[in-house]
């Protein structure tokens, strides 16, 4: 994997606070009723090709005996075998499509450590500071209001707990970049905007990252990685 931004300082912030992030605005009810149509094909569309990232995603966040994780848009639960069972994980969708497929991955593996919860992103129904790693894995890209959603994962993040994202990010190649635009229109019918501003997206969040990688092949898509001051 290439590590694109590795740094323990904070000079990244950028001018960048004012920006759109995306060509395209999306509301709730638009994204349940994509994911309601997904949910029964969600796993083979989007999981060979996305697997390699959650993989490594899950080797850098180094989950720890007795954390308590919170992974933002669950989605059929794709990711619930990763977890190792030493851990607590709650898992929330706003899709009750794809928290019914999760059910039922979660009931035919017996992943007894893991709940369920249908929930908005941007309005997490838990107390501050209630998990030690929060993870949204292909989900700020999908939402109507990604710095809100941030603010959330933020909110209940415990001072030290690690913040992760992976997500793709619309190409810092000025050719790559200007087809991310123009296909977001068509890409958000599936799920996702394809032109979500990394650094924009970051300045606008008041997220430090402590690393960012590109991930999978192609690389296509990146890790963020920080912790909550």
């Amino acid at each position: 994997m290439i590590t694109l931004f590795e740094r323990k300082d904070d000079k990244f912030r950028t001018e960048l606070g004012g920006q759109a992030l995306s060509v395209i605005a999306i509301e709730n009810d638009f994204v349940e009723g994509v994911y309601d149509k997904l949910a029964g094909v969600y796993d083979w569309i989007f999981g060979p090709i996305l697997h390699p990232g959650r993989l490594y995603a899950f080797d850098r966040i180094a989950i720890r005996p007795g954390d308590r994780v919170l992974e933002v848009g669950v989605g059929t639960g794709i990711n619930a075998s990763l977890y190792p069972r030493h851990c607590h994980v709650t898992g929330i969708d706003f899709s009750a499509s794809m928290l019914e497929k999760a059910r039922s991955r979660m009931r035919r593996k017996g992943l007894t450590h893991i709940r369920l919860l249908q929930m908005d992103a941007a309005t997490l129904k838990f107390p501050d500071e209630s998990f030690d790693i929060v993870y949204a894995p292909y989900v700020v890209n999908c939402v109507p209001d990604p710095i809100k959603v941030v603010g959330e994962m933020r909110r209940v993040c415990r001072p030290g707990g690690k913040i992760v994202i992976l997500n793709h990010f619309r190409s810092d190649n000025a050719v790559l970049s200007r087809l991310d635009r123009a296909l977001s229109p068509l890409t958000v019918h599936i799920g996702f905007k394809s032109d979500l501003d990394l650094p924009g997206f970051l300045a606008q969040a008041d997220l430090q990252p402590v690393s960012i990688e590109k991930v999978s092949v192609p690389r296509l898509w990146s890790l963020v990685i920080c912790r909550k001051d």
